[in-house]
């Protein structure tokens, strides 16, 4: 029996293999590129998986190859970009899954923010602008105030993102947004103030379970791009609870039932405030951490997901294990990517830290305000998220992202 992944996150592909073939399950992973997920493939065992090089875009033609396996019982999309193309193949060929009105609604922030509102749970409306310019400047003050954040209605991983915090930030970042091709629309909202979380649940059958919460810690402003993560925040008893209720009503007035989802939210002095939900497990090594920390295969219940069953994730007792912590690993300057110095000093360092590659020697790294820019990740634990943090610094402050310039114009491209 076969259960399809469409794409998937840059890692986690070897727990899902490990997943399925538990529940008696094939993997197979529709890819347009294997070479994205190398250091996955490279520690699996040959034959693992099966692997399709196809273009995962043609919505027609990946219903056409899916449609002829008959042992076909699952879809797994777990990637933002191509949540919208796995509904309609969910649909298309009858397999469990979100309704696909909902999993539109995830990915338009602007209408998520609009349905949290009227069900009580924000305390502002998305403000959209058919004008990227200063005609809309006006208007824009007069709804939302200052400070507030333009940005994409459908954009990923920081991309495409102004924080305005004054008239002239407002000019200037109406100015870069109309030169800019967005994925969705532009719209802007209020900017809340406080330490960002993200919260990794699963829900079945409109039930929420929270399985706990990572740290997001950003960059200085104006610039939104991730820095660290760490695993489980240890909230206080109380807060933790009302953070699970707030989250189940958030989740049941987008009307989302069932699967993993990764709620990025602002802890105010008000009160929590969502960013965005994202339909799916989070990314990076948030599912590596929930696997470490938790002490089992969160990826068993993705699986389980897909076949329409209730996950045992649900009810099951965790052992735990390691809190986590891992750092994005940036270069100082924009450049081809040349390689990592300082590898050979992590083992001498506490708390079993490691290089995750996310970017091959060759690869141009060309955006460093957003997560298009890190070249790896640096991992550790610890007995606690802080001082995982703490491991996880240390051993990343070891390293240096090496780049050089980009060739001159004209002149040809390293391997070119």
């Amino acid at each position: 029996m076969t259960v399809a992944c469409l794409e998937s996150l840059t890692f986690g592909l070897g727990h899902l293999v490990r997943a399925a073939d538990l529940l008696g399950e094939r993997l197979l992973l529709l890819t347009r590129d294997p070479a994205y997920y190398a250091h996955e493939l490279d520690r699996l065992p040959a034959g693992a998986l099966d692997v399709v090089v196809t273009d995962t875009f043609d919505v027609d033609g990946v219903a056409g190859l899916l449609g002829r396996d008959p042992g076909l019982r699952g879809l797994i999309s777990s990637t933002d970009t191509w949540t919208l193309a796995g509904a309609a193949l969910a649909g298309r060929l009858g397999l469990p899954g979100l309704e696909p009105a909902v999993l539109r609604l995830t990915r338009d922030k602007a209408a998520v923010r609009d349905r949290l509102y009227g069900a009580g749970l924000t305390r502002a409306r998305a403000f959209e602008s058919t004008e990227a310019d200063r005609e809309a400047r006006g208007p824009l003050l007069k709804e939302v105030g200052l400070p507030l954040v333009l940005k994409d209605t459908a954009g990923t991983g920081s991309q495409n993102v102004w924080l305005v915090r004054d008239e002239g930030e407002l000019d200037a970042a109406l100015a870069q947004a109309s030169g800019r091709e967005l994925k969705g629309r532009l719209f802007a909202e209020p900017y809340f103030s406080g330490p960002v979380y993200s919260a990794e649940t699963l829900t079945w059958d409109g039930s929420t379970r929270l399985l706990g919460v990572s740290s997001r810690l950003m960059s200085p402003e104006p610039r939104f791009r991730e820095e660290i993560t760490a695993f489980p925040v240890a909230f206080p008893g109380p807060l933790r609870t009302s953070l699970e209720g707030w989250l189940d009503r958030v989740l049941a007035a987008i009307g989302y039932t069932d699967r993993f989802a990764h709620v990025e939210f602002v802890l105010t002095t008000d009160g929590p405030e969502v960013v965005e939900v994202n339909p799916r497990i989070g990314g990076a090594l948030v599912g590596e951490g929930l696997c470490r920390a938790l002490g089992v295969n969160v990826y068993e219940a993705m699986v389980e997901a897909a076949l329409g069953r209730r996950p045992r994730l649900m009810d099951a007792s965790l052992p735990g294990g390691p809190a986590v912590a891992f750092v994005l690993g940036y270069p100082a300057a924009p450049g081809v990517f040349t390689g990592v110095a300082g590898l050979d000093r992590l083992a001498d360092m506490p708390g079993t830290p490691a290089w995750y590659p996310v970017k091959r020697v060759g690869d141009p790294i060309e955006h460093l305000g957003d997560s298009r820019g890190y070249a790896g990740i640096v991992y550790a634990e610890a007995e606690t998220a802080e001082l995982a943090t703490h491991r996880a610094v240390a051993a990343a402050g070891a390293l240096r992202v090496l780049t050089d310039p980009f060739p001159e114009a004209g002149r040809a491209a390293p391997g070119g």
